[in-house]
This record gives C-alpha cells, structure tokens and sequence, in this order.
C-alpha cells in the first residue's frame, strides 16, 4: 500500500467548516481519479457541523471523543447531527452527497483536543480504494487500494499509545489488524491482534468505557450478547480477554460510538433497531457495567440511512 503525508490542524476547522469543507472535499476527490465517480461528474461533499453546545466542560472533552452523529441515505446524501447538551442530539443538518460509491465512511480525530472533535474522515470506495481527507483540506490523503479485503472496518480512536485515532479491520478469515495513524491519516502496515472475530457482527466504539483512561470497543455475537474488549494502550496485543456486558442485542441492526452524547465525560453508545428507532446508552466508566438503562433519542425513520457514522 502507498502512503502520503498530510498537515493537521486544530480545532478551527468546526467554524469554518460550514463555509469551506463541502466546497474543498468536493475539488479535492476530483483530482483523485478515484473510481467511484467521474472527474466531470457532481463530486462527494462533506462539510462538519456547527461546533457542540457551550455547556460541554472542557475537562470532560479533553479525555472523551465528542464527535457528531452523522447518517448516510441510499441516495448518498449525509445528515448530521450534534449533541444538543441536554442527553439527546438536535434535528439533522445536511452536510455532503454524492457518495453512492462508498461503503464506509469513518470519523478521526489525529490530535487530542480540547473540543473532543474529528477533523477528518477515512473513506473507502467500492473498488476497495481507501482515503483520507481533513474537513479543512483542500487535497486528500491516498492510504491505498485494496481494503475490499475487509468486511468490517473501525475507527476505535487510539489504540496504540499516540494522540492520533487508529483503525481495525476485520478480514473474511475473522482475523483482525490494527493500523495504526501517523497524526496525518496515513497508516502503518498492519499487526494482527486477533482471530475468530468473525464471531461478531457488530463491533464499535470510540473512547474509554472502562474509567481506565484506554480505549475499548464493544463486540456483539450472533445469540445477540454484547462483549467488552478492554483496552491496554499496547498496540501489539491491544485488547484485554472479554467480558459480557449483555444479552438481547440482536434487536439492533446497527451500533456506532461517536463518543459522549451527553457530555458527562464518559464514552456512550448508540444503538439503532429493526424499526428504525434510535436508542442511547449513557457510559458508566465502569467495566462491570459499562452501559445505563437505554433511552430513545430518535423516532421510526433511522433506517432510511444506508449505515451511521
């Protein structure tokens, strides 16, 4: 795979975002050649929402990813939405279209900020064709072809040590690997962290669910029992033996963590169902009890968003 190195920049790019993101993903994705649409044809847009209520504590956003909740329609049209400060998110805002020709979409964060912020996404295309691109930049980042080899891909923030959020992949053997970010969304070469995680269809998370200042993620199987993988900061071995949060998730057809939604400082998840609704589960910090009672945040109509990110 071929990388390339990109600047980064601070948390600016949230109130300038509005006036500049769209317009600068769009040139920038027509000078890729990339496969998914032609150079003369209209171009993917991507801006960032406005920035998070006031009554975000810096302390708690420091520690905890805070980003924004976005969905993307069948018609390749993305939706944002921001955490209202209140326990539930505001009504969306449309931010991009044109990405029919992606099958993900991932938020990251290269440095650790204050506003707990992204400030940039990873994007694979249909051909297998993964970059990068800052919300501010103007050029994005190639990372490499040939990501079609994954059937599930994650961006679990820092798994590794550094500021920068790192990303698994999950290949059809069940065995998992961990790239790891220069802070420019460019990627190590991968180490395998595991197999048998084919066991899982579902895998999210994005901050510490644990109280222990490391990263986790979350892993559902097919009987529906949710697990936890606490995080070591080894990027060798970067997850700990499991344990069993609880049963009956498979009512849920999607999890994603965008990090913490209701702003206490700690990591939550959102989790939506077969109808289309849309449920919170407040992080604890605590291993043996990672997840509060569920609250719904969003009425029927979520499925109409090809995945959450």
């Amino acid at each position: 795979m071929e990388y390339f190195v990109a600047k980064t920049s601070g948390r600016k790019h949230r109130r300038i975002a509005a006036r500049v993101a769209a317009a600068a993903l769009t040139a920038a994705l027509v000078g890729t050649g990339t496969s998914a649409v032609a150079a003369d044809s209209p171009q993917p847009s991507l801006g960032s929402p406005a920035a998070a209520p006031s009554a975000a504590t810096a302390a708690a956003a420091a520690v905890t990813p805070n980003f924004a909740l976005y969905g993307l329609t069948s018609g390749g049209s993305a939706y944002a939405y921001r955490s209202n400060g209140k326990g539930g998110i505001t009504s969306r805002e449309l931010k991009g279209s044109g990405w029919q020709g992606v099958s993900n979409l991932l938020q990251v964060a290269n440095t650790q900020k204050s506003s707990g912020d992204a400030d940039g996404i990873w994007f694979r295309e249909s051909s297998g064709y993964l970059g990068y691109l800052k919300f501010d930049a103007s050029t994005p980042v190639k990372v490499g072809s040939g990501w079609n080899i994954y059937n599930k891909l994650v961006s679990p923030g820092n798994l590794g040590g550094a500021a920068a959020g790192d990303l698994l992949g999950r290949d059809s053997g069940g065995n998992l690997y961990l790239y790891l970010n220069y802070g420019n969304g460019s990627l190590t070469s991968r180490y395998k962290v595991g197999g048998g995680w084919n066991a899982y269809s579902q895998i999210a998370g994005n901050g510490d669910l644990s109280g222990d200042g490391k990263n986790d993620i979350v892993a559902r199987d097919s009987a529906g029992v949710l697990w936890l993988y606490k995080g070591t900061g080894n990027y060798k071995a970067p997850f700990s033996a499991r344990t069993k949060i609880g049963s009956g998730w498979n009512t849920y057809n999607q999890l994603i963590s965008t990090g913490d939604i209701t702003e206490d400082g700690r990591t939550d998840l959102v989790a939506r169902d077969k109808t289309g609704a849309l449920y919170l589960y407040k992080g604890t910090g605590k291993a043996s009890a990672p997840f509060g009672g569920r609250v719904k945040i969003g009425a029927s109509g979520w499925n109409s968003y090809r995945f959450l990110f």
